[in-house]
């Protein structure tokens, strides 16, 4: 673990990501000691801390540091955080504002194969996304609302759980985003009000064509094929979803396909 470019595994009780979630967070694959899609995260980074109105960020000195923790990470999980750093008690920023960087290495997740290959069972949870402009597609530190919704199952059997927001509208999953699939074509929720913009998000854009509109738990019901998909995970379909099953996937493996292939593409490039 990397604090400020030290190695150490503390940070002060003042910091404000600490105190108050001010800050973001990226969670990143990494294979072959290589950080997929590297690019992208610090590219998010680098916006939304520029919409949080955190001091410009030092992307060579972060690339510095990640290439050095991951120099022998083999297969593993890069969690990178930024907060406002330090200031004193109450919400006002510090005049000066020295954020705080903290990079980790995590065990990459033992999913099961057949995750990838059958899909997962899901759940929809009562926890309601709230409605936020200003914060909306930020990976930002404040994550309560998943927390509360993850905490509503702890039967093993359950993969996921499907997050609304308070007008009932389908966002996206506790830690993934949400596609679903009729009749040929792809769509997703905006996320111009809530829910976070993930790295696969916007490279599925990438693959084929995606139509965001607002839909319904009715709509899912109503589907050919429904995936989840995050930076860790990669891409899951749901064969079940409160109690319905789900049988067709033929447009959700040819993604899996495209983004293994993206991915050995960019650990090969980088040897």
């Amino acid at each position: 673990m990397l604090v400020n470019g030290e190695q150490r595994d503390t940070v002060a009780i003042m910091d404000r990501g600490f105190q108050y979630g001010d800050g973001l967070f990226e969670t990143i694959e990494v294979r072959a000691n290589q950080p997929i899609f590297l690019q992208q995260h610090l590219k998010r980074l680098n916006a939304d801390s520029q919409r949080l109105y955190l001091p410009k960020l030092d992307l060579d000195l972060l690339r510095s540091e990640i290439q050095q923790l991951c120099q022998n990470a083999g297969h593993a999980v890069l969690k990178i955080i930024i907060t406002r750093g330090s200031g004193g008690r109450g919400y006002r920023q510090p005049d000066v504002i020295q954020p705080t960087r903290i990079l980790s290495l995590h065990p990459f997740p033992d999913y099961p194969q057949s995750y990838y290959s059958d899909g997962i069972v899901a759940r929809v949870c009562q926890t309601r996304l709230g409605l936020n402009p200003d914060l909306a597609g930020m990976k930002h530190l404040n994550r309560l609302e998943q927390v509360m919704a993850r905490a509503e199952w702890n039967d093993a059997a359950i993969q996921e759980g499907i997050m609304l927001d308070f007008n009932g509208r389908v966002i996206e999953g506790t830690m993934t985003n949400l596609f679903y699939v009729k009749n040929g074509e792809l769509f997703t929720a905006p996320l111009n009000l809530c829910g976070i913009a993930g790295i696969l998000r916007g490279w599925v854009f990438e693959q084929m064509p995606v139509m965001e509109h607002d839909f319904f738990i009715d709509d899912l019901c109503d589907a050919d094929e429904i995936f989840v998909c995050n930076s860790v995970i990669g891409i899951w379909g749901i064969r079940e979803l409160n109690g319905q099953i789900y049988s067709a996937n033929k447009i959700t493996q040819n993604l899996q396909l495209a983004l293994e292939n993206e991915k050995q593409k960019q650990v090969t490039y980088a040897i």
